[in-house]
């Protein structure tokens, strides 16, 4: 009995406690996300249609054939019906259909990689507009945002203009994570080596929590962000801001900032390196070290031109010996079509003998 009484009091205060949860997933700020909690809504819905008639039945078939029921009708020597066979069969496979099709459409409608054509279910794109980029580089464990065009870049900060589409470009520097603004969208990975896409817009301003959703060491738990979806004006405004009191970041700075490192404070850079973002992804920001669409291209052609790999190499030295500067070697010998280097686990470096 107080047993019995103590969960009736500690229900109440579930309820509570339920009530207080964060569904953000189910009740997002952004279209993609809204389409992707509207799939869920619907396959949870489909699903249902099946689970709760066999509970109720099971609950039922206990109750009315039950051993105390003698007036339930006895047959031990039943064996088939026809028209129970085709409803057991019938509706789940009818449901699988729908829930195949529905997957199928959804899938396309929003691959990430899919450019958007509306702002929400009432608003198409307006034909002149153009997405907002952001190169998203996942580092150990902080998440770097360039907005290449605006020549800026922060770290642990993400901020976008409401109803503006937008395109991120996301890698890794080291391990793979994965980007995850529940808000905004679903998560997609980011790889070193890798580019992957994400297109997607926010409809509500606000403050969105966002995060890696994908363990990647010692600090994942730490590395999150906050992403602020503003108006225009703002936007704007905050574009200024970190272009007056931000820093520099070039290759050498962010090789500082790649080093792994937790709890990172909000930072803003007023200028960053053009091709940061294309070294980060073809793992060559060192200096002297080769882009690896470098190496591929030079591989591609010494393949097709079947020059040996000793070959390829005592031209590379041949041309280094002669005075030519690493990155010179690297574009002669694309051009004839060998590779000139060794590999290392992080990055790919040119080692003169």
């Amino acid at each position: 009995m107080h047993l019995l009484s103590a969960r009736r009091r500690l229900l109440p205060l579930l309820v509570v406690f339920l009530t207080g949860c964060n569904t953000v997933v189910m009740n997002p700020s952004g279209d993609i996300a809204a389409q992707q909690g509207h799939l869920i809504y619907v396959s949870t819905m489909l699903m249902l249609l099946i689970i709760v008639p066999v509970i109720a039945l099971t609950f039922l078939f206990a109750w009315r054939y039950r051993k105390s029921n003698t007036a339930a009708r006895y047959e031990p020597d039943w064996d088939h019906s026809t028209k129970l066979e085709l409803v057991i069969w019938g509706a789940p496979l009818l449901i699988i259909i729908a829930l195949g099709l529905l997957t199928w459409i959804s899938t396309h409608l929003l691959d990430p990689y899919r450019p958007l054509h509306r702002l929400d279910a009432n608003r198409p794109i307006p034909a002149d507009t153009k997405p907002l980029l952001v190169q998203v580089v996942a580092l150990d464990w902080k998440w770097l945002f360039i907005y290449p065009e605006q020549g800026i870049a922060t770290v642990n900060e993400l901020v976008t203009p409401v109803d503006v589409p937008i395109r991120f470009k996301i890698t890794a520097s080291t391990v793979m994570n994965s980007f995850y603004i529940p808000a905004l969208a679903g998560q997609i990975y980011a790889m070193p080596g890798m580019e992957t896409t994400l297109n997607a817009v926010i409809n509500k301003p606000g403050e969105y929590e966002g995060f890696s959703a994908n363990y990647s060491g010692a600090g994942f738990s730490h590395m999150r962000f906050k992403y602020h979806g503003v108006s225009n004006e703002d936007f704007g405004n905050w574009v200024q801001k970190t272009k007056a009191d931000g820093g520099s970041l070039d290759r050498a700075n962010y090789m500082t900032l790649e080093k792994p490192s937790e709890r990172e404070p909000v930072r803003r850079y007023a200028t960053v390196a053009g091709d940061l973002f294309d070294a980060i992804v073809n793992r060559c920001v060192a200096p002297g070290s080769v882009c690896m669409k470098d190496m591929m291209a030079a591989d591609s052609k010494r393949i097709g031109s079947g020059k040996t790999e000793a070959q390829a190499q005592a031209q590379a030295k041949a041309q280094m010996q002669a005075g030519d500067h690493p990155k010179d070697a690297v574009a002669s010998d694309a051009h004839h079509g060998a590779p000139i280097s060794e590999s290392s686990p992080a990055h790919t470096h040119i080692h003169k003998e």
